[in-house]
């Protein structure tokens, strides 16, 4: 059976979902899944924030842009928020001082709404914190949790109202360019569409390697988290995002749970990754250390790909010796957080080859997440 589309889209985590929301306003769309359920590896995973002061410039202008649209959806796109206030606080030992103040000019260089705490403020915003040891705090305020599960369930759902289809379980064999179209053999027939936007996450490099184009030099790098009960009669739902200043770990509120990760990042094949036993009893000790929490069982743990390029930053765009063949990959730990604007980008690069005005206004330039940017070293394909 042979299926024709405008789009196609590969990989149906909140990249690939919120790329064929936007693309599927401008054409027909196919997303298409390998898993049984969208979202299975990184994005079903994730315990996603939206933070201004996280990640580089080219990451901030695309976290900036995203913000209205998770705050303030568009009608029907879902039916309930996306997210809730929940402040970020940077802790700091005595000897992270330094590190504390790098982060505090980043934030103001970047233009990220923070405040500087002493160890006073910073224990009365977290009272699990152990006393003697932070020496000062950095919280920004208007940090968000998102709820990964419901924004990626309106990027679902929006793709159907226009249209768009999610093909799941379906394996690729083969993927050929002739005739100016993209020719992709499947476990259900042939597929084929002159546009293909490789949202593939771990697996991005390989699903460019069968289309013979060139790499990106994807490196996916684990992430451990587990879950735990807060101490008995505390309510944990007020408590901040917690994060030590030089990522060594951080603990937020999960529910009715607390959740930690030793913000590891052990390079990987891309695989349904597992988590490691080190990691989980490093972060638990990590956290003990820095708190009176006492974490007598885990409730769970599990862990997730991110994936990052050499200069850390997004690849969105089409590679110019391969017509056609979009970019939306490199999304690291900010893919959730960035998700509205960064698929507004690549649809309008996608249909205008140039970025819409509202983006450009709020500093995303193209040429920054290129896929054969210069301070971008790619592999040969």
């Amino acid at each position: 059976m042979k299926q024709q589309a405008d789009f196609v889209v590969i990989g149906a985590g909140i990249a690939g979902a919120s790329a064929a929301y936007e693309l599927a306003a401008h054409g027909s769309v196919l997303l298409l899944e390998r898993e049984a359920l969208p979202g299975h590896h990184t994005t079903g995973r994730s315990a996603a924030f939206w933070v201004a002061n996280y990640g580089s410039q080219a990451v901030r202008a695309l976290t900036a842009a995203s913000r209205e649209f998770l705050v303030n959806p568009p009608p029907g796109f879902s039916e309930s928020k996306l997210v809730e206030s929940n402040p970020m606080l940077w802790i700091a030992r005595p000897d992270q001082e330094a590190s504390l103040e790098r982060e505090a000019v980043a934030a103001a260089e970047a233009g990220a709404v923070v405040e500087k705490l002493s160890a006073a403020e910073a224990e009365a915003l977290c009272p699990v914190l152990r006393p003697g040891t932070v020496s000062r705090a950095l919280c920004e305020p208007g940090a968000l949790h998102i709820d990964v599960a419901t924004l990626l369930e309106g990027y679902l759902r929006g793709l159907r109202k226009r249209g768009g289809r999610l093909l799941a379980k379906l394996a690729i064999g083969a993927i050929d360019f002739r005739a100016a179209c993209w020719v992709l053999e499947t476990s259900e027939g042939t597929i084929e569409a002159p546009v293909l936007v490789d949202a593939a996450g771990a697996w991005a490099d390989r699903v460019a390697t069968l289309g013979g184009v060139k790499t990106i030099g994807l490196r996916p790098l684990r992430r451990t988290a587990i879950t735990f009960d807060p101490p008995t009669g505390s309510d944990a739902r007020s408590w901040p995002c917690v994060v030590d200043v030089d990522a060594a770990f951080y603990f937020k509120p999960e529910g009715g749970q607390l959740l930690a990760s030793p913000c590891d990042e052990t390079p990987m094949e891309p695989c349904d990754v597992v988590p490691d036993d080190y990691e989980i009893a490093l972060v638990a000790d990590l956290v003990q250390r820095a708190t009176t929490l006492e974490i007598r069982h885990i409730r769970r743990s599990w862990a997730g790909l991110r994936n990052f390029v050499s200069d850390r930053g997004p690849v969105i765009g089409e590679g110019a010796a391969h017509p056609g063949f979009f970019w939306l990959a490199g999304l690291g730990g900010f893919g959730i957080m960035t998700s509205p604007a960064a698929a507004r980008a690549l649809a309008h690069l996608v249909t205008q080859k140039e970025l819409p005005d509202e983006l450009r206004a709020r500093g995303v330039v193209a040429s920054d997440y290129a896929p054969d940017r210069p301070a971008l070293r790619v592999d040969a394909g």
